[in-house]
């Protein structure tokens, strides 16, 4: 099998179907258009480390179904070294993009989620979901596809079920079980990576009872297909991503999700891999949030890693010395190994189900995701806090008037501090304002799920009346 390069990819991504919008515009174009280009490159570069001596180990596997070589986003994940080797690939895209790489995670995650699942479903009811998943798996090695995932609805009143909604698109639904596949229509927004994706996966957004079983929807579809229009989310700062010299105010580099309607979708039966099946949600919430929640650790660890140089490099930009700001420093070092050292922990101490894939284990991975909504927000504080005004307060002109207007010279004048260029000083300032306040900001909070579910998951999992006993036996306590 042929590892597709970044030739290839942008090849295929550049003849898809536009149905894409941002600022009430069609983009014509992913790779070439300001809005999404970015967010393409940083994909691509996935496809370059496949190519690398150095990198290629950690980009690529051997697929488990067929043995051959493949990009390891495409894989199936069946050990714990597996999982952290996920791991490693998104700590890694950090590195290098500075932000998230939704194509090449969350499909992945989800692939795997339903290859449980689908063997669980076929064994109860007899289908053949985990067929048709084998042969869509095939396709995406074979291709090296960049898959977008898509859990999140939009969720219309969150006081009520989905079936009881006065919108009843607010959840992705069936509408139509036909002979050959599914009519599907509703909404899935805040989806990472959909304009670099060449195919998106769906999953349920909750866990269903019998009375929502059509919204128990899993299928995965062409970014292209007709009756989808997606429209990019806006980001602070993504203005820049528009102007001639946004590489010196951005980085060349960055994150955006969409918003995916569907109006009337036709899924071929061939692409559905769970149709009503509503008692099996609960279970694929359990999977996908374990793996993906002990993965999250080290996304934000890497973008840690990429503040700590900004921060360095800030420091020596405004004529100082590192050192000083050496205890700080440690500090967000510590924020990123606790994120990616309970992440891995989970990913060790996880079980391999019947199907062969692996998952996390449910108590740290949630564990983690609850730290995770709290120190990379201290680690960006403490890159504004080194950084100095000029990072944190915005106070930097446009590119536009720091080079090439007939003042320019006096903005350079007064913008040199340390031994680098004022330009350097202006690019270090605007990477960490991007990092901590601008459009590179990842999804600590909310992404992967909110910190309150997480916290759910620790609560059901803590055995609290085993622990009591532990304090009663010291003790030699009879009473309750």
């Amino acid at each position: 099998m042929v590892l597709q390069t970044r030739n290839d990819y942008l090849k295929a991504v550049s003849k898809m179907r536009p149905n894409i919008y941002k600022f009430g515009e069609l983009i014509k174009d992913v790779t070439t258009h300001p809005a999404t280009k970015r967010v393409v490159e940083s994909h691509a570069l996935n496809y370059d480390a496949s190519h690398d001596q150095i990198l290629e180990k950690l980009y690529t596997t051997n697929s488990s179904l067929t043995g051959e070589k493949i990009h390891r986003w495409n894989s199936l994940m069946q050990s714990s070294e597996d999982l952290i080797a996920n791991m490693k690939l998104k700590r890694q895209n950090f590195r290098r993009t500075g932000s998230c790489t939704g194509a090449v995670c969350v499909g992945w995650n989800a692939q795997n989620v339903m290859w449980a699942i689908t063997q669980e479903m076929d064994k109860e009811y007899r289908t053949k979901f985990q067929e048709r998943l084998n042969k869509w798996i095939l396709h995406a090695q074979k291709e090296g596809l960049t898959v977008a995932g898509a859990l999140t609805d939009s969720k219309g009143n969150r006081s009520l079920k989905p079936s009881k909604q006065p919108n009843l698109d607010a959840n992705l639904r069936i509408v139509k079980i036909r002979d050959d596949g599914l009519i599907i229509r509703g909404a899935k927004l805040m989806i990472a990576g959909t304009a670099a994706s060449q195919e998106i996966f769906l999953l349920p957004g909750a866990i269903y009872k019998e009375a929502d079983k059509d919204f128990a929807l899993s299928c995965v579809l062409p970014r292209d297909t007709e009756g989808l229009t997606i429209i990019e989310a806006t980001r602070p700062s993504d203005q820049r991503d528009l102007e001639d010299n946004s590489g010196f105010e951005v980085p060349n580099t960055g994150p955006t999700q969409g918003l995916l309607f569907f109006e009337d979708v036709f899924i071929p039966n061939d692409r559905v891999f769970m149709c009503g099946e509503y008692k099996y949600t609960s279970k694929l919430i359990q999977y996908f949030t374990a793996n993906y929640r002990a993965c999250i650790g080290a996304c934000v660890s890497g973008q840690g890693d990429v503040m700590i140089g900004a921060s360095v490099l800030m420091a020596r930009a405004n004529g100082l010395s590192s050192k000083i700001f050496m205890n700080k420093l440690v500090d967000m070092s510590i924020n990123n190994q606790i994120n990616y050292g309970l992440g891995a922990g989970a990913c060790a101490m996880g079980t391999k189900h019947d199907s062969g894939t692996f998952f996390a284990d449910p108590l740290t991975a949630h564990t983690n995701k609850v730290v995770v909504a709290k120190l990379p927000y201290e680690t960006k504080r403490l890159t504004q806090e080194i950084g100095g005004g000029i990072v944190e307060t915005g106070c930097m002109p446009s590119y536009k008037d720091f080079n090439g207007a007939e003042y320019s010279d006096m903005v350079q004048k007064y913008y040199k501090a340390g031994p680098c260029s004022p330009e350097a000083r202006y690019k270090i300032a605007r990477l960490s304002e991007w990092l901590t306040i601008g459009g590179g900001v990842p999804g600590c909070m909310h992404g992967g799920g909110s910190p309150d579910g997480a916290r759910l998951v620790v609560r059901f999992n803590t055995p609290f009346e085993e622990y009591v006993d532990y304090a009663r036996k010291i003790m030699n306590i009879k009473e309750d």
